[in-house]
């Protein structure tokens, strides 16, 4: 593709307006909303009217006149459409690896009441290390194992001993999404329930938990969601299950009435029963103006529109790459129906200064090193996020360019690019 049909593909994107709905650094490339989303406009205003006015002025009175109480419903609820869930399913609260402790921890013990023998945890061994961190902590507590198998091998693992089957439904290191549909549907058939993280799903592809027969579902409000550094996440149940166990973390914001201010614990109806501490009510103010902007783009197709979109965006990048940049293998399935909204790389010696040089030229995107336990090797991974709610083709383009320039030219060598960074 040369560069005008890149932007002739602009020119006739109905999603392009999409794109002023946030504060962008001119110049900027950003490739890598996989991470942070980019600031939503609409987000520092609020954000001041909820220090200014509801804080500032109306002080406590905002928990009832400005609904800060009822904000993890109601962004939830807003959520919940954008992944399949119904009204009054889905709550916002804690950190993504918090809500996995406490949905991993209910899946368990409903797992452990049905067939006590059931004592495996399965999950895909290129998980995101805090899912597996959390279910290794559980399964030492509880006397249970953690599985870890390959993609393809998840099948097998679906056996007898299997209690819950936990992964994340694009996985953050490649971009393959699992099919969950069919390995909801293998779980079920073989007695195990399902905890499925959207962190790399939630406002990039679309999600239906009620139609894949997914059983838990948890995911964070940072990435495609844009709600900002440290977001709340937000946690789902299936209706079945969300009223059979108490969730470990019995806090009082989960208590059927808070404000009876009683000493023994009675759970909330319903998925409510999954909050524990107080709101963060400027974060969550945040939040909603990131979920806000995915919601804009209902009029024009929805998930579906911007799914095809994204589809787009990465093929013409890794198009691109792969024409240009022989050094560089991918990573990413060439399948669109196995690829998330990203585009992973690797190289075997340079991906970490490959990647800075990028940055150094206003291309961002980021790093992931190998898991040097592996059995294959490790292999260090150059990744590239695409949110087609702010994304042009010719950015996509423009990118691609630039990383074959930084290969090419060498410029990677430099010393500043070779200084490993806390966060990369």
């Amino acid at each position: 593709m040369t560069r005008d049909e890149a932007l002739a593909l602009d020119a006739a994107d109905a999603l392009a307006p999409l794109r002023e709905q946030f504060s962008l650094p001119p110049g900027l490339i950003y490739l890598d909303g996989n991470s942070l989303g980019v600031l939503p406009k609409a987000t520092a205003a609020r954000v001041q009217q909820v220090v200014q006015q509801e804080w500032g002025v109306d002080l406590i009175r905002s928990w009832n006149t400005a609904g800060w109480i009822d904000l993890p419903q109601r962004v939830g609820d807003k959520i919940a459409r954008l992944v399949g869930a119904g009204p009054g399913e889905l709550v916002v609260a804690d950190s993504t690896s918090v809500n996995l402790f406490k949905v991993l921890s209910a899946a368990l013990s409903m797992a452990q009441a049905d067939t006590p023998k059931r004592k495996r945890i399965v999950s895909e061994r290129s998980n995101f290390p805090t899912d597996l961190y959390i279910a290794e902590s559980l399964a030492r507590e509880r006397g249970h194992e953690l599985v870890l198998v390959e993609a393809d091998e998840l099948p097998a693992a679906l056996d007898e001993h299997c209690a819950v089957l936990m992964l994340t439904h694009v996985n953050y290191r490649s971009g393959r999404m699992h099919d969950m549909a069919a390995l909801s549907r293998m779980a079920a058939d073989a007695g195990a329930l399902t905890v499925w993280d959207l962190a790399h799903s939630a406002g990039a592809v679309p999600v239906d938990l009620h139609t894949d027969g997914a059983d838990f579902a948890i995911g964070c409000g940072y990435k495609y969601l844009n709600g900002g550094p440290g977001a709340p996440a937000f946690v789902w149940a299936h209706p079945r299950h969300a009223e059979r166990f108490w969730q470990p973390l019995a806090g009082w914001m989960g208590h059927a009435a808070p404000f009876e201010f009683t000493p023994g614990y009675r759970p909330a109806p319903g998925i409510s029963r999954y909050l524990c501490g107080t709101p963060a009510v400027l974060s969550l103010a945040a939040l909603e103006c990131g979920v806000d902007t995915v919601l804009a783009a209902e009029p024009l197709g929805g998930m579906a529109a911007l799914r095809r979109k994204s589809l787009a965006l990465t093929r013409l990048f890794a198009d691109q790459v792969q024409a240009s940049c022989p050094s560089l293998t991918l990573v990413s399935p060439r399948d669109d129906a196995q690829r998330g909204s990203q585009v992973c790389l690797s190289h075997p010696q340079v991906a970490y200064p490959v990647v800075q040089a990028l940055i150094g030229r206003s291309v961002i995107g980021d790093f992931r090193a190998g898991d040097t336990s592996h059995p294959a090797g490790a292999v260090d991974i150059l990744r590239f996020g695409f949110t087609p709610l702010y994304l042009r083709f010719v950015d996509a383009w423009d990118a691609a360019e630039q990383l074959r320039q930084v290969l090419e030219s060498g410029e990677w060598q430099r010393p500043e690019f070779n200084q490993r960074q806390a966060v990369t």
